[in-house]
C-alpha cells in the first residue's frame, strides 16, 4: 500500500526528509525478485558470507547456559569495556577509560546517538564523498546539514588537506569520515591523516568522527592509522568500531565507541531513554572476539583478498569500468560515467541510479547507485559472495551491456 499525500503529510517533517537506506532498499527489491521466481545475484550488501568464528558463537553458548537474560548496563558490561580497552590498547595505540566506551546496538545507533548529542539546529557536518550511505540522513536527523566535499577515482577517493580547508565555515561543527572506506576500500594513512589533523588544528572547535568498522579488512598496503592516536586530536575525536563486518557478525548488532568522556556520557544518558543497553548474549560472545588475537579472523581477509583480484580483473575487462584498487573492506567501487547517455535493450542510461536498475532487471543482479553514498559516477559492487556468484554476476553484467 502506497501511502497518501495525506498520510505523509500527518508524519513529522523529520520523517519524510529521510531518504530510505539505498542498501537496503536494494536488497529488498532484490529479494522481493527472488520471491517472484527470478535469480538474482546480490552483490548490494556490505554483509560477509561467512559464519560467525565457532570460538565466538561457543562463547554466546555458553552465556546462555549460564542464565545470562537480564537487563544490561546501558553503556555495556563492564567486562565487555575491559575487552574494549585491550582492543583499542592492542590495535589503535589508544588509552580510554571505562566512562569514555558506550556499547549500543550496532556502528550506526553508536554514530546515531553522537550527531543526536552533538548537533544543533544549523551545524555542519563534513562528509567526504563517497561516504556511507547512512551519514547523510542521520546528520539531517540531528537538525545537522550535511556538506559533501567532492573526491574522484583520480585522487584514490580521498579527501585532500585543501579541500578540508575549503570546506570548513563558521557553522562546522563536526567532520565523518571512514577509513577503510564504505564505498570505496579507500584507505587513509597515518601521513594523509596527519595532513588532516593540522588543518583541524586551525579550527579547535570541530570534532571528529573516525568510523573504523572495516579496520581488519586490511590488505596489506597501507597499514590503519586512527586519527584519535594524535595526541592533538585525542580530546576531539570519536572513534566508532563494531564486530559486524571483521567478524562476520552483522545480525549480532554491537557496537561502541571511544569517544572525550562528555560525549561518551551523553550518549549514555540518550541510550538510556530509547534502546537501553544491547543484547547481553551479543554482548558476552564479543568479549571473546575482541579478546582473542584478529589474526583468528585472517583467514576470511585473505579470502576477501583473493575474490579482489577476481572482481577487478572481470570489472576492468568490460568497457567503460574504470576501479580503483581497493586498499580494505570488501567493494569495488567503478566510475560508470562512459555508460551515461547510452541505450541498452531501449533503457536510456542518464545517471547512476538508472544505471544500477538496469542491472537489475535485465542482468538480475543487485548493486548500488552511488547517488546513495554522495557520488554519482559510480556504483558500488560488493564482493562479500562466493567466487562462483561473482563470476556469474559480473559475466551478465557484461552481456547485458553488450
Amino acid at each position: 500500500m502506497i501511502p497518501s499525500v495525506q498520510m505523509t503529510q500527518e508524519l513529522s517533517e523529520r520523517i519524510n526528509s529521510v531518504t530510505p537506506s539505498a542498501t537496503l532498499e536494494m536488497a529488498a527489491k532484490a529479494r522481493k525478485l527472488r520471491a517472484a521466481g527470478k535469480d538474482i545475484i546480490g552483490l548490494s550488501l556490505g554483509e560477509p558470507d561467512f559464519n560467525t568464528p565457532d570460538y565466538i558463537k561457543d562463547a554466546a553458548i555458553q552465556a546462555v547456559n549460564d542464565d545470562y537474560n537480564s537487563y544490561t548496563p546501558v553503556d555495556g558490561y563492564v567486562d565487555l569495556k575491559n575487552a574494549i580497552i585491550i582492543k583499542f590498547k592492542r590495535d589503535n595505540g589508544l588509552t580510554y577509560e571505562h566512562s569514555q566506551l558506550v556499547v549500543s546496538t550496532g556502528a550506526k545507533q553508536a554514530l546515531y546517538n553522537v550527531a543526536q548529542v552533538v548537533l544543533n539546529k544549523g551545524d555542519e557536518v563534513l562528509l567526504p564523498c563517497p561516504y556511507w550511505v547512512s551519514y547523510s540522513d542521520i546528520v539531517k536527523l540531528a537538525d545537522g546539514i550535511p556538506v559533501e566535499i567532492p573526491t574522484s577515482l583520480e585522487s584514490d577517493f580521498k579527501m585532500t588537506p585543501e579541500q578540508l580547508e575549503a570546506a570548513i565555515t563558521p557553522n562546522t561543527k563536526m567532520l565523518w569520515y571512514s577509513s577503510p572506506c564504505n564505498p570505496s576500500g579507500s584507505i587513509y594513512s597515518e601521513k594523509e591523516l596527519r595532513a588532516l589533523a593540522d588543518v583541524l588544528q586551525k579550527h579547535p572547535k570541530i570534532i571528529v568522527v573516525s568510523d573504523e568498522i572495516y579496520e581488519h579488512i586490511n590488505y596489506g598496503v597501507t597499514e590503519h592509522a586512527s586519527m584519535a592516536a594524535f595526541e592533538d586530536m585525542y580530546d576531539r575525536t570519536v572513534t566508532v568500531n563494531g564486530v559486524a563486518k571483521a567478524f562476520a557478525m552483522t545480525g549480532w548488532r554491537i557496537g561502541y565507541i571511544g569517544a572525550p568522556t562528555y560525549i561518551a556520557r551523553a550518549c549514555n544518558k540518550l541510550q538510556g531513554q530509547v534502546t537501553s543497553g544491547a543484547n547481553c548474549i551479543a554482548q558476552r560472545a564479543v568479549i571473546t572476539a575482541l579478546t582473542e588475537s584478529p589474526s583468528k579472523v585472517q583467514y576470511m581477509v585473505d579470502e576477501f583478498k583473493a575474490r579482489r583480484k577476481i572482481i577487478l580483473g572481470l570489472l576492468n575487462a568490460i568497457p567503460g569500468f574504470k576501479c580503483n584498487e581497493p586498499e580494505g573492506a570488501f567493494y569495488v567501487y567503478p566510475d560508470i560515467t562512459a555508460h551515461f547517455g547510452k541505450t541498452y535493450n531501449g533503457v536510456t542510461i542518464h545517471n547512476a541510479s538508472d544505471f544500477a536498475m538496469y542491472l537489475l532487471e535485465y542482468a538480475n543482479v543487485a548493486t548500488v547507485t552511488g547517488d546513495a553514498f554522495g557520488n554519482g559516477n559510480c556504483i558500488r559492487i560488493s564482493y562479500a559472495a562466493s567466487e562462483k556468484e561473482i563470476r556469474e554476476a559480473i559475466s551478465r553484467i557484461q552481456a547485458a551491456l553488450n
